[in-house]
């Protein structure tokens, strides 16, 4: 009887310990490729530096906190670094081209952002294309649609203003940091504390038992699409005002990025699993690793099949943890 119950008392403590792992693995990964290369470089701890991979990331995981939502149902939007590019474009045209206040052009281009997450939801939802080809088919047209608009050249002339969303600081904070924590605690909330958050969820899980159960999971489906074009948009101006000028090739291959991260922060491509923490801490990571490699002169070439490695270790990983449930 004692040895029953020690072995049950042992399982229990197995399973206490390999969840803790589960939550704590991306921290743990993090804290452990910021140690090498904080070793390899003296520099990589510099405040500046610091700061500058925060910036950096910060883009990458506005894109991905959006991304999540679609992951969380168990879709997909390849159309995000388009998108970026697009909205960083219409944004810049109509301020800098068209004389337009840059608030109200920045609001345009959000509405275009939403409008295309809005088309791909209704392509999935209502024409019933799978979320992988919807969103590659959009990736060409949002591409394309760039390039028609800018006539494949940049467009510079940004004000201050805009300039400032990409370049300014608050609070010693820069800008698009400060936005990427906030944009992160209201997808939190969201996902964690509201009806909707809960059906995001549940779709996800168990779309059929969801539908079931009087929830309209066409919805939700084609919500988090909207979301997830206006985080690419909300991005993609944001990269257009770090680099005072919007280039029609911008954001080419993020979509790789903004899934990584969502996936490397726990985020199941099966759906119904992850968050937006673990996408923020995801993203991190991609930002660290790139400039951690970048200090040490490892060549551009070397990185992409770094990061395509890393992403293939978490997918197989998601697929690991799928299997033994």
């Amino acid at each position: 009887m004692a040895a029953t119950k020690a072995a049950e008392n042992g399982k229990s403590s197995m399973v206490v310990l390999g969840d803790l792992f589960r939550r704590f693995s991306v921290f743990v990964i993090l804290l452990g490729i910021g140690t090498i290369f904080a070793v390899g470089s003296e520099r990589f701890l510099q405040v500046d530096n610091l700061l500058n991979i925060a910036l950096q990331t910060s883009m990458i995981a506005i894109v991905a906190i959006g991304m999540t939502f679609t992951i969380l149902t168990a879709g997909i939007d390849l159309s995000v670094g388009s998108v970026m590019a697009l909205a960083g474009a219409l944004a810049a045209g109509l301020a800098a081209r068209q004389g337009m206040a840059t608030p109200v052009a920045i609001l345009l281009a959000l509405a275009a952002g939403g409008g295309i997450g809005a088309i791909n939801g209704l392509l999935i939802v209502r024409g019933g294309v799978p979320p992988f080809v919807a969103t590659l088919a959009m990736l060409a047209v949002a591409r394309g649609a760039t390039l028609v608009y800018t006539q494949g050249r940049p467009i510079a002339g940004l004000d201050e203003t805009f300039i400032w969303l990409g370049n300014g600081k608050v609070l010693g904070l820069p800008v698009p940091v400060l936005i990427m924590l906030i944009l992160a605690g209201l997808a939190y909330f969201i996902l964690r504390h509201t009806r909707f958050g809960l059906h995001v969820y549940a779709t996800g899980g168990n779309p059929e038992t969801t539908r079931l159960a009087g929830v309209s999971t066409d919805w939700v489906t084609l919500m988090v699409y909207v979301i997830s074009g206006l985080c690419a948009a909300l991005a993609g101006i944001l990269l257009t005002a770090r680099l005072w000028s919007a280039q029609p090739n911008a954001a080419t291959g993020w979509e790789l990025d903004a899934i990584a991260a969502p996936v490397l922060g726990g985020t199941s491509l099966f759906g119904g699993v992850g968050g937006v923490g673990g996408t923020v801490v995801g993203a991190f990571i991609i930002g660290v690793l790139s400039n951690g490699l970048n200090l040490l002169g490892i060549s551009s070439y070397y990185q992409q099949v770094i990061k395509g490695i890393v992403f293939i270790l978490a997918v197989m990983l998601d697929l690991f943890t799928k299997r033994r449930k």
